[in-house]
């Protein structure tokens, strides 16, 4: 099956083009045929991998940079209203196209299955795909985040599945109509667009009530804020809902979850039939991302036992727990973990992996926004690691707020104990670092933005 290529995205320009959700799309519009541009800030592997299908990508923003016959303009929430390319395109009169709607269309015809949640999407969305690739399916995926290379977050396949990232920051998950549906999480974060979690609920009913008649929704039973929107479209017609989880009552129920090093063993109770894979990552959370997938596959009729041996073929994704390598004895590790859920969630996987071992961390803060509501959180997650550094926010798309800095999140990892050390200058960290680690510490670089530079700048001093 060869799906079309709509005729509004024949020729489109990407205002950001090497973000992780706009990347993937282009890609896939360039392997169907599209004549694919676009701009970004900096020049990255990403924007090179697009060049290589045969993108154009200009570096900054420009009117200029838009073609008159750009057929369509997609943007994310995170442009802003005076981008000069976005007011070209009010000038010629193109349309304007919101990256889920792009992606959305992109997923018309085909059998999509959507990971939603706060937290997990990438990783469970990144299972599913390997392992649906390794059963010979070929699906179609997009990811918000890179296998094992640049540009490797989406492809474009033969299948008829398409697996997706759906994301809820801005509600633009409510665009998909998946026929199965994953929710691994609800939590209150994304405070910019979110004041509280019965907002948070809302929204995530929205985006059940798009999932197509007879359709599947996978949801996590022991995860409060999943339970609750389960609980809230249980009696909905036309919906199969399936829970997975360590409880009893679940429908897959987690039977035993063996941390083996970085990886786990996991077994499950399906159909009253016991069932065993390895998980080729450490600790709980991804045990649970892997289970999901399970479930979200079986119902679209692969049998169990060949999606769970499949599973067994994922061996991680960038900036999830990702080694980055090791010198003077010293492992380099890089986290996304940006929520203090994550940040705690990442920290007890290593920590059950390293065993006597130091665990030190350098965490960079993501958003003022996350940092104002969510800061004494991180701090008190930070009281995991033996010794941290903390960096100033990474501002992202925000600008910032009065009297929101680092120090709310030093102040409250102090008060729980943690030993922490701020750092204002990010060129002074592999020093920093390599006066504090000695041989059999792990080191993690912990953030969603470019704190993920320091892993090799570490590595280096540690090697000098």
């Amino acid at each position: 099956m060869k799906p079309g290529l709509p005729t509004a995205m024949e020729r489109p320009h990407f205002i950001g083009i090497g973000g992780a959700g706009m990347s993937g799309i282009a890609k896939i519009l360039a392997q169907r045929g599209a004549k694919v541009a676009g701009s970004d800030s900096r020049d990255s592997e990403t924007a090179g991998a697009l060049r290589a299908h045969g993108a154009t990508v200009h570096l900054g923003h420009a009117a200029d940079h838009l073609a008159a016959d750009s057929t369509c303009v997609v943007v994310s929430s995170a442009i802003r209203a005076d981008n000069p390319e976005l007011a070209r395109a009010a000038e010629l009169g193109i349309p304007v196209v919101h990256r889920s709607d792009a992606l959305a269309a992109l997923m018309d015809g085909l059998r999509p299955i959507a990971v939603a949640g706060t937290h997990g999407k990438t990783t469970t969305t990144s299972m599913l795909a390997v392992s649906l690739s390794a059963l010979g399916l070929d699906p179609s995926y997009a990811i918000g985040g890179d296998l094992d290379a640049p540009g490797s977050n989406a492809h474009h396949g033969e299948g008829d599945i398409f697996v997706a990232e759906a994301d809820e920051s801005d509600r633009s998950f409510h665009k998909y109509t998946p026929q199965v549906a994953i929710i691994l999480n609800a939590e209150l974060d994304h405070h910019a667009n979110y004041a509280s979690m019965d907002e948070i609920y809302a929204s995530f009913e929205t985006f059940v009530g798009k999932i197509v008649p007879g359709g599947t929704l996978v949801v996590a039973h022991g995860q409060e804020g999943a339970a609750e929107i389960a609980r809230r479209v249980a009696a909905r017609d036309g919906l199969t809902v399936v829970t997975y989880g360590e409880e009893a009552d679940a429908d897959i129920r987690i039977t035993k979850i063996t941390p083996r090093g970085l990886t786990s063993e996991v077994t499950v109770l399906l159909d009253g039939r016991m069932l065993t894979f390895t998980v080729s990552v450490p600790g709980r959370h991804y045990a649970h991302n892997a289970v999901a997938a399970l479930a979200a596959g079986v119902a679209l009729g692969i049998p169990a036992h060949n999606l769970a041996s499949a599973l067994g073929k994922y061996t991680g994704v960038k900036r999830r727990l990702q080694l980055k390598g090791e010198a003077a004895g010293v492992q380099v590790i890089d986290s996304y973990a940006h929520h203090p859920t994550e940040m705690t969630a990442d920290l007890e996987a290593i920590r059950g992996a390293a065993g006597d071992s130091r665990i030190l961390v350098v965490f960079q803060p993501h958003l003022f926004s996350r940092t104002q509501e969510l800061g004494k959180e991180m701090g008190q997650s930070l009281a995991l690691a033996d010794a941290s550094v903390v960096l100033d926010i990474y501002p992202a798309r925000e600008d910032p707020l009065p009297g929101v800095t680092s120090e709310l999140i030093i102040t409250a990892a102090r008060a729980a104990g943690a030993d922490v050390t701020a750092e204002h200058d990010k060129g002074e960290v592999a020093d920093v670092i390599a006066g504090m680690a000695k041989p059999g510490d792990l080191v993690l670089t912990m953030g969603a933005g470019d704190v993920t530079d320091l892993g090799p700048q570490i590595l280096a001093r540690l090697s000098n």
